[in-house]
């Protein structure tokens, strides 16, 4: 009986801790940002979210450079560079 009784327990708390983790993971999420780059000819959106705007946005654009750059010195310029289009707004 006390085996099964500290099961559940153990259970209840692990389930309490993952669904605290994720609701403080949405939660901080509070900001969406699409963004464009252009870079060496090639264009590429990405939407990312984010607790701030500029949060989103520097994440959307690292992933929008993904596609379009061609190793570590490629992507860090195309990181540096403005977007073509950017938007941003509350979730």
């Amino acid at each position: 009986m006390s085996t099964t009784r500290n099961r559940l327990i153990t259970i209840a708390l692990i389930t309490g801790f993952v669904g605290l983790l994720i609701w403080s993971t949405i939660k901080a999420q509070s900001v969406e940002c699409r963004v464009c780059v252009n870079f060496n000819g090639r264009e590429n959106c990405a939407v990312a979210s984010g607790a701030t705007a500029e949060e989103a946005a520097s994440t959307a654009q690292t992933t929008a450079c993904g596609p379009v750059t061609g190793g570590m010195n490629d992507a860090i310029a195309c990181g540096r560079i403005a977007p073509s289009s950017q938007t941003c707004r509350a979730k």
